[in-house]
């Protein structure tokens, strides 16, 4: 290192450093949050307590501790510690930092933990290149990434890693970051004297969302934008936090999880009939900008295989918006799709009829094609009369109430596939094949 780089290091070591940088805790104990793999006696806080830590996936939000984890881990162990961002690095880096580590193993028998920030940024053929020397133990490797590590992650590199979720931190975790910031002297805003009003706090937490980066950056800006006021002290107020802290990127992957489990929260809130939350589900695809016409199918599916009969006009409002989103589009499209939503939720449900199609699949798979009986075969084609097809029909309408009973299973098969349940439109059906029922013993 020449003299200006070490003059450098020696600059960002101080307050030339942002906040969030110069406040990361230095140890497992002085982790906020992240308390169900970090609480004593937890594997990871063990793991890392006795410097046995093996190759590791920290998957979470931005700013819930995943680099800081990583810098815990590189201050506790007695392994050499490089590290890579995958934006700017490549297999050329890996290959280096590989023969580093066989180097240093055979020299002074030192283990070499590769960090790798943002690892779902590297492409299959970077990741393929990490596997054969994590596996060979060559390399501990730790990444961390915002995506879910199963959809970005080769399988082969997850099966010898252990993935480790971080969450949000909670409102009461993210103002012990501000009573962290707001009172370190050395590193933090402590010898400025801030007086941060209660309104512009709950602020600066409730629009952070979880995120102590985000949170710090925010009060950053906002104490250091702020002349003091006669007495020396910075007053920071609720507009200051306002502007402080601007509404963030909404984080929606339309292929991962966020879309996976939006959906499902939105699905499972109109099966069980409470529309407040599925208009909340609703608005949040919408504002994160999913494909409306992909909520549009849901609301079809979901008026069939969770109200069916019980009813049957759900299957009719649900359509009705399809054709209407495709008619008006976006953002007017959000009307209709409010309208089926909260129609389909608060709709009596009953699932009858998907249970009913999956049952009779699962019959023909497990006992094949049956012969269709002789009296319900066609008997219009030529030779079909012939042959008997047809024969000993009975033609409902010639019969009262457009009813006969008769042989409609194949021969073998005499399961109950529909069973109506005693909700909404249902009941009736219910009744009527209960009294069909009847009339045939």
């Amino acid at each position: 290192m020449d003299l200006f780089s070490y003059a450098f290091e020696e600059q960002q070591s101080g307050k030339m450093k942002p906040l969030a940088a110069r406040l990361r805790p230095r140890s497992v104990d002085e982790v906020l949050g992240q308390s169900h793999i970090l609480a004593p006696g937890k594997l990871l806080r063990r793991a890392i307590e006795a410097d046995q830590v093996s190759s590791l996936i920290f998957y979470g939000p931005p700013g819930t501790g995943k680099t800081t984890l990583a810098k815990v881990i590189s201050r506790t162990t007695k392994s050499h510690f490089s590290e890579l961002n995958a934006v700017t690095a490549g297999v050329a880096d890996i290959r280096r930092i590989v023969e580093e580590a066989k180097e240093r193993q055979v020299m002074s028998n030192q283990r070499t933990t590769l960090f790798i920030d943002e690892i779902h940024r590297f492409n299959k053929a970077q990741q393929d290149a990490l596997l054969p020397y994590v596996e060979e133990g060559t390399i501990i490797l730790i990444g961390a990434t915002t995506e879910n590590p199963f959809f970005e992650v080769n399988a082969a590199l997850l099966s010898r890693s252990q993935i480790f979720p971080l969450h949000p931190l909670s409102e009461t975790e993210l103002r012990q970051v501000v009573e962290r910031a707001l009172t370190d002297e050395e590193q933090g805003l402590g010898e400025l004297h801030v007086k941060l009003e209660p309104e512009a706090e709950q602020h600066l937490i409730r629009y952070a969302e979880g995120d102590a980066r985000r949170l710090l950056n925010a009060l950053e800006l906002a104490v250091m934008t702020t002349p003091p006021g006669p007495d020396g002290t910075i007053t920071v107020t609720l507009d200051v936090a306002v502007e402080s802290i601007q509404r963030r990127a909404v984080r929606y992957d339309k292929s991962g999880d966020n879309h996976y489990d939006t959906i499902s929260a939105f699905i499972k809130s109109i099966r069980g009939s409470d529309p407040d939350a599925a208009l909340y589900w609703l608005a949040r695809m919408i504002d994160a900008g999913e494909d409306p016409r992909f909520i549009a199918r849901r609301l079809v599916i979901s008026a069939s295989e969770d109200i069916g009969n019980a009813d049957p006009q759900a299957i009719t409002v649900a359509i009705s918006c399809q054709q209407a989103l495709e008619l008006v589009g976006m953002p007017e499209g959000r009307i209709p799709l409010g309208q089926a939503t909260t129609y389909l939720a608060t709709a009596p449900k009953s699932n009858a009829a998907y249970q009913g199609i999956n049952e009779a699949l699962s019959q023909i798979q497990a006992d094949g094609h049956k012969p269709v009986p002789l009296h319900l075969r066609d008997r219009s084609y030529k030779g079909a009369a012939r042959l008997g097809h047809g024969e000993g029909y009975k033609y409902p309408h010639d019969f009262p109430g457009g009813y006969v009973p008769q042989q409609y299973l194949p021969d073998g098969v005499s399961h109950t596939f529909y069973r109506p349940k005693p909700i909404g439109y249902e009941r009736e059906i219910m009744a009527r094949q209960e009294a069909r029922k009847r009339s045939r013993t």
